[in-house]
């Protein structure tokens, strides 16, 4: 077997050969019962993409997340796992205080915000992917991937809010700015107006140019470039 290293992001290394996209889009939960998991999923206001039953010992039920680019599906003879065997399903938004509200007022039962201990990977506290030791309340300091809240399906299936508003490099394409709804956009406005006043502070004067201002800030933000001062 070759122990060779592999580049896969060598643009020379592929040279002359097409790209293909492969756009990950479905996430497979087990469930023990169909029709009590749909409620729930329902409950959270997924969208209900596709219920098939074949009526012969088969059935897939799909749900899309707001704002996702992957759905889950569940349903009879579609895994082998067990049931509430899925863990460690991230679920990104920008503003975990408002999507935690949103659960809370659809019923659903959520964790109080918390975050890690420094990267603690040893403890009481369930594994995640900061550290096995859970601090109440959001990150202090706000920073993008530190804060979380988590919840299960009824079957035990695990899920984790994960707050991100500025991206690290290399997640997104540069090229390409998208934001998921319009609660996303008047964030991400939000916070390129803050960033915008403290530049004003410092140079000392009204920013004439504040559209191109917002414009740099907020492609840089989601794509993890370098914001502008």
């Amino acid at each position: 077997m070759s122990t060779k290293a592999v580049r896969t992001n060598d643009p020379t290394s592929d040279a002359g050969v097409a790209r293909v996209d492969m756009r990950f889009e479905v996430v497979v939960i087990p469930v023990s019962d169909v029709d009590r998991a749909k409620a729930f999923y329902g409950r959270l206001g997924w969208r209900l993409d596709a219920d098939y039953d074949s009526g012969k010992d088969f059935r897939v039920i799909q749900f899309t997340p707001p704002g996702s680019g992957c759905s889950i599906i569940f349903g009879k003879n579609v895994t082998p796992a067990a049931p509430g065997s899925a863990q460690g399903l991230y679920l990104i938004v920008s503003d975990i205080q408002a999507a935690r509200k949103a659960l809370l007022d659809r019923g659903v039962e959520i964790t109080e915000m918390f975050h890690d201990s420094a990267g603690v990977y040893a403890g009481t506290d369930e594994p995640y992917l900061f550290g096995r030791v859970r601090v109440s309340g959001p990150d202090a300091e706000h920073r993008s991937y530190r804060s979380f809240a988590s919840f299960r399906d009824p079957d035990g299936n695990g899920w984790l809010f994960q707050e991100i508003t500025t991206r690290l490099p290399g997640r997104m394409d540069p090229a390409t700015t998208t934001f998921a709804s319009a609660n996303d956009l008047a964030g991400a406005f939000r916070r390129a107006e803050a960033a915008h006043g403290q530049h004003e502070k410092r140079t000392g004067q009204r920013d004439a140019n504040w559209p191109d201002w917002y414009a740099a800030y907020m492609v840089a933000e989601q794509a993890g470039g370098e914001l502008p001062q």
